[in-house]
């Protein structure tokens, strides 16, 4: 909604579609901000830790890239940890969260959480010593996470897949794992009906720049076909 003109079309809009109707709907602002981070917020037995702010870029509401760590100002990090304790505090239990904030200067406006590992974590399977897998499954368990160790600049790209197949292949994977650094992961998902993630290419670098730019070079050395369905 732009004006006020666009206020009916968007309450009939409301009322027939989605999963709100019932004379309801919630309205949201759109938000000023210089980027958006996730942190990733462990709650165990020994209290709440964090992992370095994980940034990302979104596109069709779907996440492509994220890495690790998003450069911030000393007072923003801390405003982001004080909303991320007390929003997990609240919600209570124990294992990983994935809360997503707005970042304008120092200040931090908070977005939504997931209470499970969140797809712009994947950085973490190659930028700390235990992947936000890792942690999601000791909190539960209630095992000793004594340190959570960020070894340095991080990325991850998106393996998205187009197309409507049972039948996806992944080729030259070899020369994916060719350069110093990099990893990749196949999810090992069964089919693709229009766009769908199904891998992650992840890099590690002396800056985050050049992580990304680790997971583009590979990528583009990745082959995927997409066989006609059985």
């Amino acid at each position: 909604v732009k004006s006020e003109a666009d206020i009916d079309r968007a309450w009939h809009i409301s009322q027939e579609g989605g999963r709100a109707g019932a004379g309801r709907v919630i309205v949201e602002g759109f938000v000023d901000f210089d980027y958006e981070i996730t942190l990733l917020t462990v709650r165990n037995v020994a209290g709440t830790q964090f992992c370095e702010p994980v940034g990302h870029i979104q596109q069709d509401g779907d996440y492509r890239y994220s890495w690790q760590p998003q450069a911030m100002a000393p007072v923003a990090i801390e405003k982001a940890q004080e909303i991320a304790k007390k929003v997990t505090d609240a919600l209570g239990g124990y294992g990983i969260f994935g809360v997503e904030m707005f970042i304008k200067g120092d200040e931090v406006i908070f977005s939504e959480v997931s209470p499970r590992p969140h797809d712009t974590g994947m950085v973490t399977m190659i930028s700390q010593n235990m992947s936000e897998f890792a942690l999601h499954a000791r909190a539960l368990m209630e095992l000793p996470i004594p340190a959570i160790r960020f070894y340095g600049p991080s990325a991850s790209k998106a393996i998205v897949v187009e197309g409507d197949s049972n039948r996806v292949e992944f080729e030259n994977v070899d020369k994916v794992l060719e350069e110093p650094g990099v990893d990749i992961r196949i999810f090992g998902k069964p089919e693709v009906k229009g766009h769908r993630r199904m891998g992650v290419i992840l890099a590690t670098a002396d800056s985050v720049e050049e992580a990304i730019a680790k997971c583009d070079r590979a990528y583009a050395k990745l082959k995927i076909n997409v066989l006609p369905a059985k």
